[in-house]
C-alpha cells in the first residue's frame, strides 16, 4: 500500500512528464519558424505560400480537435497520447526529408494533426492529475514550448551543422523516449462506449460553460491571431522593416512573445479571471501599437519592446480565458471542452494569418501588417469595453442586493 508521500511524488512525476510532453509538441510546432526564410530561399516560394505552409498545420490541428479531441474520454488517456507521439515522430521524419513545398505541407499536416490530438488529451490528463496546477500548466507549457522551439531552432540554424535537419532529429529522439515512457503512467479514465460517435466532428461546450466562453472569446481571438502572425510572418516583417538578416531574429521574437506571456501567467495565476482578461486586452492594444510604430521607424529595439508588451497580453489573455472556462467542466467533459476551446483558438490562429499572407501579394507586407494590427487593436479595445461593462453590471447587481 502506497504512502501519501509516495502518492504525492507519483502525482508530481506524472504532472512533470505530461507538462514536458505538452511542451515538446508545442516546441516542435514553432521549430520551422526560424527556418522559413531558408526554405523560401532554397525552394523559391512567396509569402502567401509561406502562410499556406503555416496554415495547413493549424487547419490539420483543427481537424484533429474536431474529430479525435474527445477520444481519450472514451478510450483512456494513454493510448491517445501514444498515437499522437507516433504521428509526430512521422512528421519529424517528413521534415528531415523535405526538399519541396509538397513535402513541407505534408509534414505540417501530419504535425498539426498530432498536435491537435495531443493538446486536448494532455490538457485533460493534466487536469485529471492536478485540478489546481493543471490549468496553470496548460497555460504555461504551450508558451514555454513555443519559446524553446523557436529559440532553440534559431540557435541551431545559426551555429550548428545541418540547419534544416538537426532540430528535427533531436525532437525525434525525444518523442521516441516519451512514447516508450507513456505506458508507465497510470490510466486516469476508464474506457466507456461511444468511441465511434465521438469521432463525428462536433464542438462540445457544456451548458454551464457557454456564457463564460463567449465572454472570454474576443480576447482569446485577439491573442491567438497575434500568435499566428508571429509564427508565420513576423520574421519576414522584421527583415523587410529593419533590414536585419540574422537567423536569430525570428526565433528571438517568438521567444520574447511567449516567454513574457509565460511570466505573466505565473505572476497572475492567483488573480481573478475577469481582471486577468481585462489586463490582457489592455496590453495587447498597447503592444501591437508599439509594434506598428517600430515597423515604420525601422527600430529593432522598439520591435522587441512591443513584442514584450504584446507577450504580456498574450499570456494574461490566454490564462484569463482558460481560467474562466475550463474549471466549469465535469471530469467526463474536460477533453471535449478543451478541444472546443482550442478549435476556436486555432481558428483565430490560422485564418487571419492566411488572409494576411494572401493580402501581401496585392498590398505588400507593411501595409498588410498595418491593417492586421489595426483590426487587432480594435478587437482588443472592444473586448476591454465589454469586460468593463460586465464588471459595472455586476457591481450594480451587488449594490442592489
Amino acid at each position: 500500500m502506497s504512502s501519501p508521500v509516495d502518492s504525492s511524488l507519483s502525482n508530481r512525476s506524472r504532472l512533470l512528464f505530461l507538462a514536458i510532453t505538452l511542451l515538446s509538441f508545442l516546441a516542435a510546432s514553432s521549430v520551422p519558424t526560424p527556418m522559413y526564410h531558408l526554405y523560401q530561399e532554397a525552394l523559391q516560394f512567396s509569402s502567401a505560400t509561406l502562410t499556406l505552409i503555416f496554415g495547413v498545420y493549424a487547419l490539420s490541428l483543427l481537424a484533429a480537435l474536431l474529430t479525435v479531441g474527445s477520444l481519450s474520454d472514451y478510450l483512456g488517456r494513454k493510448p491517445v497520447i501514444f498515437v499522437a507521439l507516433l504521428l509526430d515522430i512521422l512528421a519529424m521524419l517528413l521534415f528531415i526529408q523535405a526538399d519541396s513545398v509538397a513535402w513541407l505541407i505534408a509534414a505540417r499536416v501530419m504535425q498539426g494533426f498530432a498536435t491537435g490530438m495531443a493538446t486536448s488529451v494532455l490538457g485533460a490528463a493534466l487536469l485529471d492529475t492536478d485540478r489546481q496546477q493543471g490549468p496553470l500548466v496548460n497555460s504555461v507549457a504551450p508558451l514555454l514550448g513555443m519559446a524553446c522551439g523557436a529559440m532553440g531552432s534559431g540557435l541551431l540554424v545559426e551555429y550548428a551543422p545541418l540547419p534544416l535537419q538537426l532540430a528535427y532529429w533531436l525532437l525525434l529522439v525525444l518523442f521516441v523516449a516519451q512514447a516508450l515512457y507513456v505506458w508507465r503512467l497510470p490510466e486516469t479514465v476508464s474506457a466507456q462506449p461511444g468511441v465511434w460517435a465521438s469521432l463525428r466532428p462536433t464542438l462540445h461546450v457544456p451548458p454551464q460553460a457557454r456564457r463564460a466562453l463567449w465572454l472570454a472569446l474576443p480576447v482569446d481571438v485577439a491573442v491567438w491571431a497575434v500568435g499566428g502572425f508571429f509564427l508565420s510572418l513576423a520574421p519576414s516583417l522584421v527583415r523587410t522593416a529593419t533590414g536585419s538578416t540574422s537567423n536569430l531574429i525570428g526565433g528571438g521574437l517568438v521567444a520574447v512573445l511567449t516567454l513574457s506571456g509565460a511570466l505573466m501567467i505565473l505572476s497572475l495565476r492567483h488573480h481573478p479571471a475577469d481582471k486577468i482578461l481585462r489586463l490582457g486586452a489592455s496590453l495587447l492594444a498597447v503592444g501591437i501599437s508599439l509594434i506598428l510604430i517600430a515597423v515604420h521607424t525601422a527600430s529593432l529595439l522598439l520591435f522587441f519592446l512591443g513584442t514584450l508588451v504584446t507577450g504580456g497580453g498574450f499570456g494574461s489573455g490566454f490564462l484569463g480565458a482558460l481560467r474562466s472556462v475550463m474549471p466549469l467542466a465535469l471530469p467526463h467533459e474536460r477533453a471535449g471542452l478543451m478541444s472546443a476551446f482550442y478549435v476556436l483558438s486555432y481558428l483565430a490562429f490560422c485564418l487571419p494569418s492566411l488572409l494576411a499572407g494572401n493580402l501581401t501579394r496585392s498590398l505588400g507586407l507593411i501595409a498588410t501588417t498595418d491593417g492586421y494590427g489595426a483590426v487587432l487593436i480594435l478587437l482588443s479595445l472592444a473586448a476591454l469595453l465589454g469586460l468593463l461593462r460586465q464588471r459595472t453590471a455586476k457591481a450594480c447587481i451587488a449594490q442592489e442586493s
